[in-house]
């Protein structure tokens, strides 16, 4: 059966088949990662026949490529939005905050975007990794113009960033892990981890 033209304009009808196979695609894969959801299983999530959803997408591949478009953008905005023009500490703050929120709001998708980099990315790794690493460099540059003068204190920029993705994005990807041996209610975790989190970094950052 031959798929839809991705040049045509999408039907109310058909934007909303793909996003209900994107939801059912996210499940899958964050459930069962990249080697273990079958372009089968993701039409039977989604209440489609294999045939109807190979309409849309033509394999489980482009499937994966698109949510990972989608996941890229959404990990983007909060980098994205740490600005040059703001008091520098409460920048990095506000940019933990919403790392936090990204983690509380979007868990599926942190998981399916660190299954994805734990299988190694083998077909798309540049095509996934350059917009994030053009804006990955552009912050260091801006912390580093912060450290030399003097506004936060000289540390590993790079590492820096680093840290602050592993410390928020571990509540969404091992929440498993958290709920066993801490359990919480998730709203209070989220907000012990930001006073947590903001003491820790404003400690390290002041000069």
């Amino acid at each position: 059966m031959a798929r839809m033209s991705a040049e045509k304009p999408k039907t109310k009808i058909q934007r909303q088949k793909t996003e209900q196979i994107m939801a059912a695609a996210l499940e899958v894969f964050s459930r069962h990662g990249s080697s273990g959801a079958s372009i089968n299983l993701i039409a039977k999530t989604a209440g489609l026949t294999t045939p109807n959803l190979l309409y849309y997408f033509e394999s489980k591949d482009a499937i994966r490529r698109e949510l990972l478009a989608r996941t890229l953008q959404l990990w983007m905005a909060p980098l994205n939005m740490l600005s040059p023009r703001g008091e520098p500490i409460d920048e990095i703050c506000e940019y933990i905050r919403r790392k936090l929120e990204m983690s509380r709001s979007f868990p599926k998708e942190s998981k399916f975007f660190a299954n994805e980099v734990l299988s190694g990315l083998p077909r798309s790794r540049s095509e996934i990794f350059g917009p994030l690493k053009d804006l990955f460099n552009t912050k260091i540059v801006m912390l580093e113009d912060w450290m030399h003068d003097g506004k936060i204190a000289a540390v590993d920029p790079h590492h820096l960033l680093f840290s602050i993705w592993a410390t928020t994005q571990h509540y969404a990807d091992f929440d498993v892990q958290i709920e066993e041996i801490a359990p919480a209610k998730a709203e209070d975790r989220y907000a012990e981890a930001e006073v947590f989190l903001l003491e820790m970094y404003r400690k390290l950052l002041t000069v």
